[in-house]
């Protein structure tokens, strides 16, 4: 067989825009505050393609001030079309010096579009006896598909590429040649390019028309033969789908000229790529493009699949690879994990350990400890690390410690693993640690603080968080050590991996590493954060959060360290009785959810359960929402909707809701009772929520459900210590409203939160214009929704899903409460101006929520940030106070020596394990600490209660 050339040919809008909103929900932004998302999507789909595929020639198409042979033929083509959004009008340039670098020619002429470019390139090569592949996930493009050109649909959120030949395309649109495609996109239009197609008639139709005329002119000659309002429709529009499929027909004759020079893939200009590639603070991507193109085999002696592959192999008759899994991280789709990155990562742009000057000294014996001690004892600031032998604080045992107070030197001293003698060395360092005068800095200090306090060290003095100090400055960024190295000096530290592995059950222990190496690698941690804590320090004064980060932030970390080793105690033998009892419950609703669709199938199976209840139960009428897969979308809200009609649904609902309780939690929890304390033990992560609330993990409690039954009956598993101590949750009550009543100066609002009345009944007794006494159960109710509500931009559509009401009286009723509380409105809208003027919105601490789309020309993206700019403040305010209770009551507990202790924080309630004998003298302090913890024109409200479980308590 002869072998046959492969090119590939890419839409790169359609591309750039896939990637931009496939972020849209997560951006990606770096440390300038620029939204990345797009050229990083555009990058994943090229670099796939060249990974995957290995072409011999390629080329990206782009448009140029849009297509001047339609526009003069239809005024009205793409004229609807939002404007683009800024963040990419910012990529293209960067992709196209991408391009070049890589030397993959750009092709772009003024007055056409990419489609004509590509139409015309791909013919010219077929003419030469080349494949081509036009990589984009636009339809259009179906109609060139010929024995020897394919569309090649990109991978996308755990979906496979897609390829598609003569026999798919004739599949797909049900024709019988790909040229037929044209006179189906001019039957039924395209809303996307604003190509408008016959008045009523869509996919379906336009379908049927050509199984019978085949072509748009037969049947517009053949209109004689149609019946009705669909005969009147086609008749009275003839020219109008004459024009569309002329619109719709992609040019074959645009002045480009395929050169196979040109478009042969080589080698790209590395140094230029990995400039870029750092501007932008893509660090993944820089060093898997570096592995791929420029360590090992070069590029050039890369097996091709053209020169390697027969025609029969190629991808005509492609074997789809397997399915890979998407990952949320931004480079996922070179194929490469984050865990290559030690044995990977090129150190050609950064500074590294190897081209670094450094003086890193390990510290071992009586003399020499004390002579460092002395040293440390006579600095203001030192940085230290702990190493340990895992990432379990509770269990873990100290390996090392490293010292920094001077960039580029350090000091590493290890640890005996015999338990005795390493207490006897730690407690030398007590002097350094208990020292009021001298700062600390760490990264992720909390793990430290806890390691220390189990061999009873208490770290005091000034403390500095690099990963915290960075949160503040610019939280939606990463910040962990080696993005923030990368990001601000420049320098790549040792991989972790480089000592012990890859995570998995060959991992080494700590233990097990050489000294030199050890030190080395844990000296330069400590020389690293403490350079970064220097970078830091002015930045935090420039943006205003210096006073969060000294009085929130930092003093919250030894608070946070003393709950989390504290822990809470577990009823397991409930959690287990309950598991029995659920299991009953699901297998039962199964059953019945089986004899309503008639016969069995897989509940957890969206594909399944979306052909039983809208093709064989026909519930919620013909049209049904598709996901992009082509099944029928079976997501919660799309369920709740018809859940009231249908039993089978709510039902189906209830089932997923004890199936997630039972996995979730209730056979969860007890796998996360210490052996050792027999407690769970929450992590509670300070730099995760941009809003500032704490969000916590292994086991979450902040999502065990509160609003069912069964979620309720969850909380009864925690318990009180023993006998002698009873559960205490102290709760603010409505704490949000309080604040944005406050925050926004609404008089009626701060009233009835002064006289003490219920704010919900309050407010409907407003807004439905009755006595207080006559507010009705439901009114209340309905007042209640539009209260909280109101925060989150709350629509008539929205309001009407959540209560009995319908879209107009859910309209009205949100008018009645702005005029109810006026003043509510206008904080609301300069919250919005201050955001878009500013690009950030405050907390009353000055904690900062960066809105970087405020402005954004994409009213979808910019409703979003809007919503924030009102929601951020309320949400941020509400968890600066409770971290400022927080501290302020550890510290009466550790000053005032209670034996009670402060447990757990979820959303706006406090949890304390209360020795009896202190139960009626603790009530009045933790209520006065909460209550007084911010003054607002409000006053804050905190309900408390007690019991054996938590349940019992709140």
């Amino acid at each position: 067989m002869s072998q046959q050339k492969r090119l590939f040919l890419l839409d790169a809008y359609a591309l750039i825009f896939r990637g931009y909103y496939a972020f849209i929900k997560n951006p990606r932004i770096n440390s300038k505050g620029m939204d990345t998302s797009a050229i990083i999507g555009f990058m994943n789909s090229l670099m796939d393609v060249i990974k995957r595929e290995k072409p011999d020639h390629l080329a990206v198409a782009f448009d140029k001030g849009g297509s001047d042979y339609r526009n003069e033929m239809y005024q009205e083509y793409k004229a609807h079309r939002d404007e683009t959004p800024e963040a990419i009008k910012i990529a293209v340039p960067y992709i196209q010096e991408l391009l070049r670098a890589m030397h993959i020619p750009i092709m772009e002429k003024a007055g056409f579009e990419a489609d004509d470019l590509i139409g015309t390139l791909a013919k010219q090569a077929e003419k030469e006896g080349y494949q081509v592949f036009m990589v984009t996930p636009d339809k259009d493009f179906a109609q060139l598909v010929s024995e020897n050109i394919f569309m090649y649909k990109p991978a996308r959120l755990g979906n496979d590429i897609e390829i598609w030949g003569v026999p798919e395309v004739l599949e797909k649109f049900e024709i019988e040649t790909p040229e037929q495609v044209i006179d189906f996109l001019g039957m039924m239009g395209d809303s996307a390019d604003n190509i408008p197609g016959f008045p009523g008639v869509g996919e379906v139709t336009a379908k049927k028309l050509i199984k019978e005329f085949g072509t748009m002119e037969n049947l517009l000659e053949n209109t004689d033969k149609l019946k009705g309002a669909l005969k009147d429709k086609i008749e009275n529009n003839k020219e109008l789908g004459i024009l569309s499929k002329k619109l719709a027909r992609i040019m074959l004759d645009c002045p480009v000229e395929f050169n196979a020079e040109d478009f042969a893939l080589s080698k790209p200009d590395v140094e230029k790529t990995d400039a870029l590639f750092m501007e932008l603070e893509f660090r993944q991507m820089k060093a898997q493009f570096d592995k791929f193109f420029g360590t090992g085999k070069e590029y050039d002696e890369i097996e091709t699949n053209g020169n390697g592959e027969s025609a029969e192999e190629a991808p005509k008759a492609v074997k789809k690879p397997a399915t890979k899994k998407s990952n949320e991280d931004q480079f996922d789709l070179f194929g490469f994990s984050d865990e290559d990155n030690g044995e990977s990562k090129p150190h050609s742009y950064y500074a590294t350990l190897e081209n670094t000057p450094h003086h890193y000294q390990t510290v071992q014996g009586d003399l020499p400890v004390k002579l460092l001690l002395q040293n440390l004892l006579n600095q203001t600031s030192v940085c230290f690390d702990t190493e340990t032998t895992g990432i379990d604080a509770l269990n873990a045992e100290l390996v090392g410690m490293s010292f920094s107070f001077e960039k580029g030197k350090g000091f590493y001293v290890p640890f005996p693993e015999n338990r005795e003698e390493a207490q006897t060395l730690a407690d030398k360092f007590k002097p350094f640690f208990e020292n009021e005068a001298i700062e600390k800095i760490g990264q992720n200090m909390k793990y430290d603080l806890k390691i220390l306090s189990h061999y009873g060290i208490q770290v005091k003095g000034k403390l500095f968080d690099t990963m915290i100090a960075h949160y503040l400055i610019n939280p939606d960024m990463r910040h962990n050590m080696d993005v923030l190295s990368e990001t601000y000096l420049k320098y790549s530290p040792k991989s972790i991996e480089t000592l012990i592995g890859k995570k998995g059950k060959n991992q080494l222990s700590m233990r097990d590493v050489p000294l030199e190496d050890i030190k080395e690698y844990a000296t330069e941690d400590a020389d690293v954060t403490f350079q970064l804590a220097a970078h830091f320090q002015p930045i935090l004064e420039k943006v205003g959060t210096k006073k969060l980060f000294d009085e929130i932030e930092i003093p919250l970390v030894p608070v946070l360290a003393a709950m989390e080793t504290e822990g809470i105690r577990l009823d397991v033998p409930f959690l287990q009785s309950m598991s029995t009892e659920i299991d009953t419950e699901i297998k039962t609703l199964e059953h019945k959810i089986y004899e309503m669709a008639g016969e069995k199938f897989n509940l957890a199976s969206p594909k399944q359960l979306g052909a039983i209840l809208f093709e064989k139960m026909k519930i919620g009428g013909a049209k049904q929402k598709k996901t992009k897969t082509g099944q029928y979308a079976t997501g919660e809200e799309v369920l709740s909707y018809l859940a009231n009609e249908h039993q089978i649904v709510k039902d189906i609902l209830d089932w997923r809701q004890m199936v997630k309780l039972q996995s979730t939690y209730i056979e969860a929890l007890p796998n996360q009772v210490d052996p050792k304390t027999q407690r769970v033990h929450t992590d509670y992560m300070q730099t995760v929520a941009a809003t500032g609330r704490l969000s916590s993990n292994n086991p979450n409690l902040q999502n065990i459900p509160i609003r069912t039954e069964r979620g309720r009956q969850i909380r009864k598993a925690f318990i009180a210590r023993n006998e002698n101590y009873t559960l205490l949750s102290a709760d603010y009550s409505q704490i949000e409203l309080r604040i944005i009543a406050a925050l926004s100066g609404e008089e009626n609002m701060i009233k009835a939160f002064q006289n003490h009345e219920d704010i919900h009944r309050s407010t409907a007794a407003k807004v439905f214009h009755v006595p207080l006494e006559e507010v009705t159960k439901e009114q209340r109710s309905n007042a209640k929704t539009v209260n909280f509500g109101i925060i989150y931009g709350v629509s008539a559509f929205g309001l009407s899903n959540q209560t009995s009401l319908s879209r107009s009286e859910s309209a009205a009723l949100i008018d009645a409460y702005y005029k109810t509380y006026p003043k509510l409105k206008s904080y609301m809208s300069e919250q919005v101006e201050f955001a878009r003027h500013n690009g950030y919105v405050q907390t009353v601490s000055g904690r900062r929520r960066y809105l970087k789309d405020i402005n954004s020309a994409n009213a979808v993206v910019r409703g979003a940030a809007e919503r924030n700019a009102v929601n951020a403040p309320i949400q941020g305010s509400a968890a600066d106070i409770i971290k400022i209770a927080m501290i302020n009551i550890h510290k009466k507990l550790t000053t005032e020596n209670w034996q009670s202790k402060m447990l757990l924080q979820v959303h706006d309630e406090l949890v304390f394990d209360v020795h009896n004998s202190e139960l009626e003298r603790i009530k009045p302090m933790i209520k006065h600490e909460m209550e007084n913890a911010f003054k607002l024109a409000v006053p804050l409200e905190v309900e408390l209660g007690t019991g054996k479980n938590w349940l019992e308590a709140h």
